[in-house]
């Protein structure tokens, strides 16, 4: 009986001590500064001439629960927070069931925010899913209680919550949704959007239409079980045809949401930036989005990719002498798609990685008509181990070509001889010099690459050979303001000298092999079929592997990059690898449309040489093709110049 008292005791000491602390909390919170929350969740975001292309939330668009329709409070609060008006932010009862569903289910299928919490994760750039988040998010949830009255809240979580495609606050999103305001929704129409926000990419009903209408039926049975609505009201709004008008406004503002996308995933990584929106009253995010490019590689895309809609697409254009990004595009259509391949994927690069490899064979000793043997070749290695790359589709010269064929040509096995011959950590170095991250491993298929890389690291290492021998890195985003216009953030780009400058010339010469009639023999350079569509002169790799295609290529001013290729690596039909070639060529030509042939001019110690293409020696009359091709002085070509493959078997 004692021991029963004593617990008795202990309980309402508890109970007297967690009042206590409570009210204590709750004066703390009662006497701080009050929250100025209309103006602390804004980001806007700006093109490279400062023009505004997106507003994620902010005052412009705030409107009052009075001009909120009545259809939709309904609909968010019987969905979100049935208990919204009688909790204190949080709704403990609902919690302990949702523990309860997710343990005996073992799942996470049950959530528990309220919509006072929901309205506190808004107020923060990002949602990382740390202690210390929760934490602070459980106390600006305390605030928001404290400070603000339950219609204030709702009113606030209303014009913040994402409704999807960058449609921030219920105004915008009826708006995009239905051509009309907040205020005149129908009971169906709210429905549908209240279904939304559980995950925007998966219940926007452009993105799949019958997910998002068993939602809104779902959310209008609930209501009418819960007698919020009457049962003729609920057949009708689940009877009603819903009219969207977003696709057609949606296809315009289309992929650009996929730059919009990359540049917060690159905001959280700028550790300038505080987490919380409260701590800058918004912000200015001031980007390198060129719309003229954005709106050319897009279109580019559109053009050129009408086959399979399972086949997706990654592009970026860059900025070669600064890595700014000046276009992006993640997918063929962000409607179906909102995963960004071009910064959240990375692909086997194939033959792109070719060029790496001979701007080292250059620096070793290489020149433009270093020659190797085409054949069949099988290498031996001392663990008794082989090799057997092929060519594609089998073509071999089965004799000596020169270095600028095998790029015309992407000749693997000269590729393969020239990486054995330099030392397989000669191409893992090269790769690293020019700031390529991903692991690549000493092995001899390396230059015909197997290693998989982002696009945009892809089109990083490339700008230096663009901008003749500067390693830059690739970003969006260029200085970030608060509000009030004090800078939180500026870039500092700083790029570094790691090439020469001679070298990069040859071999920017030496990519224009790869669509010149001059290298047309046993074979065809590999980009022959675009050629009548190149204007400028513009230096270009493409890479193959059974999975993935890509075409890389740049002059003084943009260097672009298309991927195409499977989400789930099946293979690629021959007939498809067109696409990217052609989405490359017409973007680039496009972009540099009445711009003047900005290419390189030729430094003092480079000569160019009349040469056979094929062989690399020294042309003669008896030479139907001849091209003018470079070297550093003293480096020229002789007609006793020995096949590489000889001096392989002396040694």
């Amino acid at each position: 009986m004692k021991r029963f008292k004593k617990l008795i005791k202990f309980i309402l000491l508890l109970i007297v001590l967690l009042v206590l602390a409570s009210g204590g909390v709750y004066l703390y919170i009662k006497m701080s500064p009050k929250l100025e929350i209309k103006s602390a969740n804004a980001f806007l975001m700006y093109d490279n001439n400062q023009e505004l292309f997106f507003q994620g939330t902010g005052s412009k668009e705030w409107i009052s629960l009075d001009d909120i329709s009545d259809n939709l409070i309904k609909t968010t609060l019987n969905t979100e927070d049935k208990n919204f008006y009688k909790h204190h932010g949080f709704d403990f009862l609902r919690i302990l069931k949702a523990i309860y569903v997710n343990v005996t289910s073992r799942s996470k299928s049950q959530g528990a925010s309220t919509i006072s919490q929901q309205y506190a994760k808004n107020l923060f750039l990002d949602f990382d899913k740390t202690w210390e988040r929760k934490l602070n998010e459980m106390w600006l949830t305390m605030q928001l209680e404290v400070h603000y009255s339950k219609d204030e809240i709702l009113e606030g979580y209303l014009n913040t919550i994402n409704y999807g495609h960058g449609m921030y606050g219920i105004e915008n999103a009826a708006k995009f949704y239905f051509d009309k305001s907040a205020k005149d929704l129908d009971l169906a129409e709210s429905a549908m959007l209240a279904g939304i926000p559980k995950s925007p990419s998966y219940y926007s009903p452009l993105v799949n239409y019958d997910l998002a209408k068993n939602r809104q039926k779902n959310i209008l049975y609930k209501m009418f079980k819960n007698k919020i609505i009457s049962e003729e009201e609920y057949k009708n709004a689940v009877e009603e045809e819903l009219v969207l008008v977003g696709e057609k406004n949606y296809l315009e503002l289309a992929n650009i949401m996929y730059y919009q996308d990359a540049v917060m995933r690159e905001l959280k990584e700028i550790k300038e930036i505080p987490s919380s929106f409260l701590e800058t009253g918004g912000i200015r995010i001031y980007t390198n989005l060129d719309m003229n490019a954005q709106e050319i590689l897009e279109n580019s895309i559109k053009n050129n990719l009408t086959t399979d809609k399972d086949l997706q697409v990654s592009s970026v254009m860059m900025e070669p002498s600064t890595g700014k990004i000046l276009a992006l595009v993640g997918g063929r259509d962000y409607n179906q798609s909102q995963y960004n391949r071009a910064i959240q994927s990375v692909r086997q690069v194939g033959s792109t990685m070719k060029p790496f490899l001979y701007y080292a064979a250059l620096e070793n000793g290489f020149t433009s008509s270093t020659t190797f043997t085409s054949e069949e070749t099988t290498f031996n290695f001392s663990n008794s181990q082989s090799y057997s790359p092929q060519n594609y589709g089998n073509q071999y010269g089965n004799k000596p070509i020169s270095l600028a064929t095998a790029i015309a040509y992407s000749d693997n096995i000269y590729a393969v001889k020239t990486h054995m011959f330099l030392g397989e950590d000669t191409l893992v170095n090269m790769g690293k010099r020019l700031g390529i991250t991903a692991s690549l491993d000493e092995i001899p298929s390396l230059p015909l690459g197997t290693a998989e890389i982002n696009i945009v690291e892809m089109v990083a290492a490339y700008s230096a050979f663009a901008n003749e021998g500067y390693k830059v890195e690739g970003y969006l985003i260029s200085r970030v303001e608060d509000l009030k216009g004090n800078i939180l953030y500026e870039k500092k780009s700083e790029p570094e000298a790691v090439l020469n400058k001679s070298l990069t010339f040859i071999l920017s010469n030496l990519l224009t092999s790869t669509y010149d009639s001059a290298f047309i023999d046993y074979n065809y350079p590999t980009a022959i079929g675009i050629a009548p569509k190149i204007k400028h002169t513009l230096a270009l790799k493409s890479g193959t592997t059974d999975t993935d295609h890509w075409s890389i290529g740049y002059n003084k001013d943009i260097c672009t990059a298309v991927w195409i290729g499977y989400d789930d690596n099946h293979h690629i039909e021959t007939s498809d690898y067109k696409y990217s070639r052609n989405i490359w060529v017409e973007a680039m030509e496009n972009y540099l449309k009445d711009k003047e042939n900005n290419w390189y001019s030729q430094p003092n110690n480079v000569v160019g040489v009349l040469v056979n293409p094929i062989t690399g020696k020294p042309a003669t009359e008896q030479d139907e093709k001849r091209k003018i091709m470079y070297y550093v002085k003293g480096t020229e070509p002789t007609n006793t110049d020995m096949v590489f493959d000889e001096l392989l078997e002396d040694n």
